[in-house]
């Protein structure tokens, strides 16, 4: 198969999805403790009301809504009847004339519906609490608001009511909606297995510098490091990790021994179809079968291959040799593939417009790196040319858009960005 005849990001994924979609993660049980940025593998619905009684969202006092328009017209005032303490419940309800201390958070009495702040009132020894003439809005309009100051009991959650849906990427604030509805244990999707094979003569170990600076035409082995952090943020563990030279039975022993302790096995390098790159035939004699995909019309990142080892139910990706683009479609196609088999939402972009022209490629895609800039208008997006082979295209850019094959984003043009 040749790299003329290549697919689009959408055709590729589809491929990738037909062959390989039903390779849904196991579901494992986390301590609470231990899920935060972990993707529910399950629909979580409330066990119970949250909160369990009403209780107040404001420091000052228990009222009875109908009380209040006497009191805060004629500066009458209301008998203070106790003053509730965190974490236990009133010793009586509340009659007409009374009012109640409750402190945020605090249990509500019996017949209060709604609460006074404590600033618009004030309280002499005997107990007696007066609505002051400074009263807010509700007081100079007869009456207060039936509810205000409250947290309903179940107004948070509500028995039985969805509280995260499947896919839920959680973050700390699902994490405490969580333990609110007492969930000390999280079913979430495992994480896939991940071999990262970097492959190329000129390859050495990133040995410390200055003082072991590659010899000649070395370069020290970048991708190997990039690939193994971008994993960890993208639904991957990395099983193994190995450098290699352009060497064919060297790179098929080390991708057969990955098979067994993985679910997706990368190469990078040695993907696109010059005299030593060796892959698409390494994964082809492996499975036994053509490769799903052997380029992908986009740039960066061309030279993609996807293929699968149905005896071992594994992913085999061949991803180009260069860092930002071994990067850039690990993105498009590795860390989508996790979202996509987890029903995760994809990332939002960000709303942006270019600060100048950015062409686009033809016959092909662009992602075009960009850094972002606030200005008292919104983002303006300024792209970061470079190389493929250049990593620091990548440290300078706050995330990318994408450009139509054969088009011309114009300076001024609104853009969505996706981080990156």
């Amino acid at each position: 198969m040749s790299l003329q005849k290549t697919d689009s990001i959408e055709g590729a994924r589809a491929k990738f999805i037909a062959r390989a979609g039903h390779m849904t993660p196991a579901v494992e049980r986390l301590p609470l403790a231990d899920a935060l940025g972990r993707v529910l593998a399950v629909d979580v619905y409330a066990a119970e009301d949250i909160p369990s009684f009403d209780r107040s969202i404001v420091d000052g006092y228990a009222v009875r809504s109908a009380d209040m328009a006497a009191a805060a017209q004629t500066g009458g005032f209301l008998r203070m009847t106790e003053a509730i303490a965190m974490g236990e419940a009133p010793k009586r309800a509340l009659e007409s004339g009374e009012c109640a201390y409750v402190p945020t958070g605090a249990m509500l009495p019996e017949g209060a519906d709604a609460m006074v702040m404590v600033e618009d009132t004030a309280r002499d020894e005997a107990g007696r609490v007066t609505i002051r003439a400074s009263a807010p809005p509700w007081a100079t309009q007869g009456t207060l608001a039936v509810g205000a100051g409250i947290a309903r009991a179940g107004e948070d959650m509500k028995r039985g009511g969805l509280v995260l849906s499947r896919g839920a990427l959680l973050r700390p604030c699902d994490v405490g909606a969580l333990a609110a509805n007492g969930r000390m244990e999280v079913p979430v999707y495992s994480l896939f297995r991940l071999s990262v094979i970097s492959t190329g003569d000129e390859l050495v170990e990133p040995r410390a510098a200055p003082r072991s600076p590659p010899q000649g035409a070395e370069v020290r082995d970048v991708n190997t490091s990039a690939l193994v952090a971008l994993a960890a943020g993208s639904g991957y563990r990395v099983a193994s990790s190995v450098v290699l030279r352009d060497d064919a039975t060297a790179i098929t022993e080390a991708v057969r021994g990955a098979l067994g302790a993985s679910d997706v096995v990368v190469v990078s390098g040695g993907s696109s179809m010059g005299e030593r790159d060796l892959t698409a035939e390494v994964f082809k004699e492996i499975t036994g079968e053509e490769n799903i995909v052997h380029g992908i019309a986009v740039k960066p990142g061309k030279p993609t291959i996807v293929a699968f080892d149905a005896r071992t139910q594994t992913v085999l990706m061949g991803l180009p040799g260069h860092p930002v683009s071994a990067m850039m479609t690990f993105r498009l196609m590795l860390a989508w593939f996790y979202r996509k088999l987890t029903g995760q939402r994809e990332p939002f972009p960000i709303p942006a417009r270019l600060c100048c022209d950015a062409p686009g490629t033809p016959g092909r895609t662009t992602l075009q790196a960009v850094a972002l800039h606030l200005d008292g208008t919104g983002y303006k997006a300024e792209p970061v040319f470079g190389k493929s082979g250049m990593i620091t295209t990548m440290t300078r850019a706050d995330g990318f858009f994408v450009i139509d094959a054969d088009a011309l984003a114009l300076e001024g043009t609104a853009v969505l960005v996706y981080p990156c």
